[in-house]
């Protein structure tokens, strides 16, 4: 049985009241890959250099369906190249905006009003990489309790409409369970769920999700780890072939300098037939349906 069935069992069995076969997780390691170093030092050139192919999502039980795609759009918030061609997408996607920027609030409302799902881009920090990146806001390995979790309570609070959230960067943070039982107790209080971008194979952020009764929601394929329409091209047929095999497929393309051509590229794929084949739907539609996640907030969020 491999790490994901685990984990989907184990949630499943929580919800209805069975905490006893979370001793699954800890006796479940990650499958070693040779390929492991090689991916930690990519994240110095952004968290784009990330393999494309990671653990699936539960299949699921109803083969007849239709598969879905969810496409997060990370790096919202900042004005960024490509902004408006994503918002005009004949599709429904995912808006990750980034907190603290000068577009943040404008991007998630303008995604919502086109009926996109809106979700909170965190910025972590990575085991390696240019601290530019991060942007204003981050949480880093040095701070303590009370200041992770007031970094992530802002962090909602600047986002209007946020049901999700995810990592932006963050090799070094989601692989800290001290720091990211902190976000998952905050998500968990605030309704939302926590998308794990993949930018570190040692995440411990699904076997936390699990324990915590939060759904291990994770990205499967990155578009854009290359900057060429054809490398786009060729992940959304990786991602359409993913969906039609897993039934569901989590894939992460981004706005900025070639935001535009990334935009470019999807649409091409979409309309000339992928949205004939695979129903694109926002992350938190599949959060919902896959994992039946539908929680009522704790606390109420101070920007909706």
């Amino acid at each position: 049985m491999d790490l994901n069935e685990t984990l989907r069992r184990v949630y499943r069995c929580m919800r209805v009241g069975v905490p006893a076969l979370l001793i699954i997780c800890s006796t479940v390691s990650l499958p070693h890959a040779s390929a492991n170093a090689t991916m930690d030092q990519a994240e110095q050139a952004d968290e784009h250099a990330v393999g494309k192919t990671i653990p699936s999502l539960k299949e699921s039980e109803n083969k007849d369906m239709k598969r879905r795609v969810a496409i997060i759009i990370d790096d919202f918030g900042n004005g960024q190249g490509g902004t408006e061609e994503m918002l005009a997408m004949p599709v429904k996607l995912t808006a990750a905006v980034m907190p603290f920027l000068p577009t943040s609030r404008k991007d998630a409302e303008a995604a919502h009003k086109k009926g996109f799902d809106v979700i909170v881009h965190m910025p972590m920090e990575p085991k390696q990489g240019n601290p530019k990146w991060l942007g204003p806001g981050a949480i880093t390995a040095n701070m303590s309790d009370a200041e992770v979790r007031k970094r992530v309570e802002d962090a909602i609070d600047q986002i209007p409409y946020a049901i999700g959230m995810n990592n932006h960067m963050g090799s070094k943070i989601t692989g800290d369970e001290r720091i990211m039982s902190i976000v998952l107790e905050v998500c968990r209080e605030r309704g939302l769920f926590f998308v794990d971008s993949k930018t570190n194979y040692r995440s411990v952020v699904g076997k936390l999700a699990v324990k915590m009764g939060m759904p291990p929601v994770a990205n499967h394929i990155f578009l854009d780890d290359q900057h060429t329409s054809s490398h786009i091209s060729k992940q959304m047929q990786l991602v359409e072939a993913w969906a039609n095999e897993h039934q569901n497929c989590i894939t992460i393309g981004h706005v900025g300098v070639q935001g535009k051509k990334t935009a470019e590229a999807i649409k091409s794929r979409v309309t000339s037939g992928m949205q004939n084949n695979v129903n694109f739907v926002g992350i938190g539609d599949m959060v919902k349906e896959v994992w039946g996640w539908d929680p009522a907030p704790i606390l109420p969020s101070k920007s909706n």
